[in-house]
């Protein structure tokens, strides 16, 4: 294996980093997937059973709870690229998620129901003891503060171990190969957590199953821990979050100076002693003013630095900050994504009422979900093995398909899905009614004849869906930002999903509180069968298509995507590397 040009620059680093780091990287990640995963699929049947909350109300808490989950990675994406680096991050992450599913483990153990007479004859008439609730809100709040510390970091430190940092076409394509295998692998660690860790709650109860996710954690912070000597840990750069500040601030400082003419050289503009002369792009030409070398006299001190560095920027700073800022409105159209993957716990609450058998076993509800995860694992192994290489002869693109064009065809799959989602709803309905159980509890009455089997084409499209559009923004991010903000690049998916779980809040109250006036249900009460979630499901459908042509615009409007795209010739050179091409794919797989 050919050693970095990090590791060749820094001698005291060639043992370190390497494919060899990758299965103590990998193992943290599986055991922390299955330990989240494990409780979050569960979740609903938990709040609206144990808790005795109401459908909606319980999707309003698992949204919030998701939101917040998703806008913490950000914070610790600038704790680790800016501050104490992200192997520590990751670390100190895994120790307080581990902290959260401790305290909701004892939220199972401990009792949840005041000792009343009306409790023992009723359970509707119970009522939750007043700490319950705050206990069980602050495991959630614990372990959103510890996904927010490994999520952003883990794939970043991964790719760090194996980012040759050239724009080489082996080494784009190393990394789209360890992005795919790491969330091929990832997706079967959640498919073990829907379908083992749910029938261990499932059958064995609430306190037994929440304590195989906390070995699990544990399992996963000790792996993780063992393989610190042999990571290269990239240094924490508070220059890069600084320097996009400085960039605003300067060209904001500037805006009423004079803009050099078109044609001028890299002598007009500030460069870093040291550093090949470039000019700035014209994209965001408003930002060139940062850079722009007015009095080199006065401007410059006498090693060449910046005297006032929050009045001149060097270029990469400048092209730096227009590459954040070019992401946003790209970034912007995952949101929605954020919704419909969220709201998984309704398929949930369809399965329950349905005929969930197949031979002699029952399948439990919240594992109707893994067929979302098989799907994305099929397609992440097939794309990356059998399509990658043909796609990419034909396209002039290292990854076959551009990264817009894979997040384009998710986002059609997305509003595919909810509208086949509505449908499905219809019937099952439709079936529940005709069959008499329309007023009957979906918690405690009996199942319908209809199987449950019929969600699963909608959770295979949602799977698929995810595959292209959540994976193909994961790499987008990690290619157009600078290096050394990868975390906070990497941290963008997690925040455009939680903007989308406080959307999908939003909805669910709005729609509620619309459709409940006069008396009537509404479209979403606890009771499946006397709502209307078909309904509910097309409202995402059309949301979901204009999404796609707010997309449409965003990806016209960003010109080409930065260092990753190679001309078809060098693509098809790729094949002609033969063996050395093939054993770093098995290597990465490895």
């Amino acid at each position: 294996m050919e050693v970095s040009a990090m590791e060749e620059a820094l001698p005291k680093a060639r043992r370190k980093g390497g494919l060899r780091t990758i299965p103590f990287i990998i193992s943290n990640e599986i055991f922390e997937k299955v330990a989240t995963f494990g409780l979050t699929a569960n979740m609903v049947l938990y709040l609206t059973e144990r808790y005795l909350m109401s459908s909606a109300f319980a999707a309003v808490v698992i949204y919030n709870w998701h939101a917040v989950s998703n806008f913490l990675p950000i914070f610790g994406a600038v704790l680790a690229d800016a501050c104490i680096g992200r192997f520590r991050v990751i670390a100190l992450g895994s120790f307080v998620s581990l902290s959260g599913m401790c305290l909701l483990w004892l939220t199972a153990i401990l009792p949840v129901y005041q000792r009343t007479p009306e409790c023992a004859a009723r359970l509707a008439d119970c009522v939750v003891v007043p700490w319950q609730v705050p206990l069980l809100f602050t495991s959630f709040a614990l372990m959103s503060l510890g996904s927010g510390g490994i999520r952003p970091c883990a794939l970043a430190f991964g790719a760090d171990q194996l980012d040759k940092r050239d724009n080489s076409t082996r080494n784009v394509r190393t990394l789209q190969t360890f992005f795919n295998w790491y969330y091929t692998v990832l997706g079967l660690s959640i498919v073990f957590a829907a379908t083992v860790v749910v029938y261990i709650q499932q059958a064995r109860g609430w306190v037994v199953g929440f304590s195989v996710p906390m070995v699990l954690m544990v399992t996963a912070l000790a792996l993780f821990l063992l393989g610190s000597p042999f990571y290269l840990k990239a240094a924490a750069d508070r220059s890069a979050i600084v320097g996009f500040v400085q960039v605003l601030v300067a060209s904001y400082k500037n805006r009423h100076e004079p803009m050099p003419p078109e044609a001028a050289d890299a002598s007009s503009f500030y460069n870093k002693a040291g550093s090949k002369p470039r000019t700035p792009t014209d994209k965001l030409r408003y930002l060139n003013q940062a850079c722009v070398l007015r009095n080199p006299g006065k401007e410059l001190s006498a090693d060449g630095a910046a005297c006032d560095p929050w009045r001149l920027c060097t270029v990469q700073q400048v092209e730096d900050t227009k590459a954040v800022i070019r992401v946003l409105p790209i970034w912007s159209t995952g949101i929605l994504p954020g919704l419909i993957v969220g709201q998984q716990m309704f398929p949930t609450l369809q399965a329950k009422t349905m005929q969930r058998k197949v031979g002699g076993l029952e399948i439990p509800a919240a594992t109707f979900g893994v067929f979302s995860i098989l799907t994305l694992t099929v397609w992440v192994a097939v794309y990356d093995r059998a399509l990658v290489r043909p796609l990419s002869r034909l396209t002039g693109h290292a990854r076959g398909l551009s990264l817009r064009q894979r997040m384009g065809a998710g986002l059609v799959l997305f509003a595919v899905a909810m509208a086949m989602a509505a449908r499905t709803e219809s019937v099952r309905r439709a079936a529940a009614i005709t069959e008499g159980l329309r007023d009957s509890d979906p918690r405690t009455g009996p199942p319908m004849h209809m199987s449950a089997m019929r969600l699963v084409p909608q959770h295979c499209l949602t799977g698929l869906a995810e595959a292209l559009n959540l994976i193909g923004q994961i790499e987008f991010y990690y290619s157009e930002f600078p290096k050394t903000m990868s975390s906070i690049g990497m941290s963008l998916l997690a925040l455009g999903l939680g903007f989308g779980a406080l959307l999908g809040s939003a909805v669910v109250a709005i729609i509620g509180a619309a459709t409940r006036s006069g008396g009537h249900d509404g479209w979403l009460p606890s009771n499946l069968n006397r709502g209307r979630y078909d309904y509910y499901y097309l409202v995402l459908a059309v949301l979901g298509t204009a999404n796609v042509v707010y997309f449409v615009v965003c990806a016209w409007a960003y010109g080409e995507e930065s260092q990753n795209r190679v001309a078809a010739a060098d693509a098809a050179a790729v094949e002609e590397d033969g063996k050395g091409g093939e054993e770093q794919h098995k290597a990465v797989i490895i």
